[in-house]
């Protein structure tokens, strides 16, 4: 049962997993180590715990990070997902154990076979959204189909938001993960199935293509289709369901606010822009803004068609867009100054709680009626550390990382957690972290 194990970053959802494994070290024999790129934010989620010790590490440096991977029996890595197929390799190579909570890319899945060969786990989308969106969908619609009825709709929507009594910005929001995958989030297009009609939404449309969701207790949000809600139809064994749909949750007010953004050019992330450290925000606007007369904040409200002293023109002021403030960044794209300039703006305060909410919506037929099923799921955090998002990446991470130290997983190769030899265990421990799914049952006209 004793096991090396292997936490591959030290960032912003790392924090629950590192501790749920130090924590269990002393009762499995384990030994624990966490490597970073910096290793003082390793040795910080260490701290002096006798199993536990941290590693400098430059994923890209192949012979350090095979030496690591070598020395470990389960690796669990939470790297930007491009960077997951070295690790992946590497794993192979090693004959290691995979975890990790990012998409399985089409590259990851065509390790299948030799995984499965050499008796090895590959576990990807085992954190948040995807993870427990997986888990917690399966568990309903099996539980749904065990009673012999139909389904006929799935919908699934998931936000990492900051808690009402933290929420002290216009835009509503806070960086709790990747603020890179939250500045490029659903560029491409979005594709979802719609009473048997496949629907797409082109990048410049996304923002404006929204879905009013109410949360029992928490109110109303609005909702954005994810790039592509089709991806799982056979992992959840939905291959002719007519609606399926899955989106990400925002508060009301920030998808049109972001729509602005994109449309001005904020989030490219193709071009440099020239002297781009020399230059300050309010000329970077000037160079987006139609040439004429007024101010630049006047001539980018007209670009978007909107009251220059409106709610969306005040939510790109208070970012500091229109600040005769040097941006700093050379050969920086606009996607990358504005990152770094929200960075600052939606960081976290050491006491700001975090809150993750999430909706199933599930509808069936049973008995020549119509039903639909609606679970919810919402979490706070603690502080700026001890998040919300932290626990819902992290623990199940942890936990699968602890059946497989255990021998409990009989499922080699490359998966994602829709199996119930998965999802029942770790939901089931969940629930000792405050993890609550609750669900009702309408019926339908």
């Amino acid at each position: 049962m004793s096991a090396r194990i292997l936490i591959i970053g030290a960032g912003r959802s790392s924090s629950s997993l590192i501790k749920y494994a130090l924590d269990k070290s002393e009762d499995f024999g384990w030994s624990i180590t966490v490597a970073d790129a910096d290793p003082a934010a390793a040795a910080a989620k260490v701290k002096d715990h006798p199993r536990g010790h941290a590693a400098w590490l430059d994923v890209m440096k192949t012979n350090d990070r095979r030496d690591l991977i070598g020395r470990a029996d389960i690796v669990v890595s939470l790297l930007p997902a491009h960077l997951h197929i070295e690790v992946a390799q590497d794993c192979i190579r090693l004959k290691k154990h995979l975890v990790t909570a990012s998409y399985v890319s089409q590259e990851l899945y065509r390790l299948g076979d030799e995984a499965r060969n050499r008796e090895l786990i590959f576990m990807g989308e085992m954190g948040l959204d995807p993870g427990i969106d997986h888990m917690t969908a399966m568990q309903r619609l099996n539980v749904i189909r065990e009673k012999g009825a139909k389904v006929t709709a799935f919908r699934s929507f998931t936000g990492g938001l900051v808690a009402p009594e933290s929420n002290n910005n216009p835009w509503g929001y806070k960086f709790t993960w990747n603020p890179r995958n939250v500045v490029l989030a659903g560029q491409g297009t979005a594709q979802y199935l719609e009473n048997g009609k496949l629907k797409f939404i082109p990048y410049q449309r996304l923002f404006k293509t929204l879905w009013d969701i109410e949360v029992p207790g928490q109110g109303k949000f609005e909702a954005y289709a994810n790039r592509d809600s089709l991806l799982y139809r056979k992992q959840y064994g939905l291959e002719d369901i007519p609606t399926i749909l899955r989106g990400t949750l925002r508060y009301p007010g920030f998808a049109e606010a972001w729509s602005a953004l994109v449309k001005v050019g904020l989030t490219n992330a193709d071009f440099p822009i020239l002297d781009s450290a020399k230059i300050t925000y309010h000329e970077l606007m000037e160079a987006l803004a139609p040439s004429g007369p007024g101010s630049v904040k006047d001539r980018i409200a007209q670009l978007l068609r909107i009251d220059p002293n409106g709610e969306v023109m005040g939510r790109l002021v208070w970012l500091g867009l229109f600040r005769k403030k040097k941006i700093k960044l050379p050969d920086a794209t606009p996607a990358l100054i504005l990152e770094n300039l929200l960075l600052d703006k939606w960081k976290l305060a050491p006491q700001d709680k975090d809150l993750i909410v999430m909706q199933h919506q599930i509808d069936y037929e049973l008995g020549g009626k119509k039903y639909r099923d609606i679970s919810n799921l919402t979490m706070k955090g603690e502080n700026a550390t001890d998040t919300a998002m932290a626990r819902l990446v992290g623990l199940p991470m942890g936990i699968f990382t602890r059946l497989i130290s255990q021998g409990k997983i009989q499922a080699t190769g490359v998966h994602i957690p829709t199996m119930r030899e998965v999802y029942e265990p770790v939901l089931e421990e969940m629930k000792e972290f405050g993890m609550v799914l609750t669900h009702h049952t309408e019926e339908l006209a």
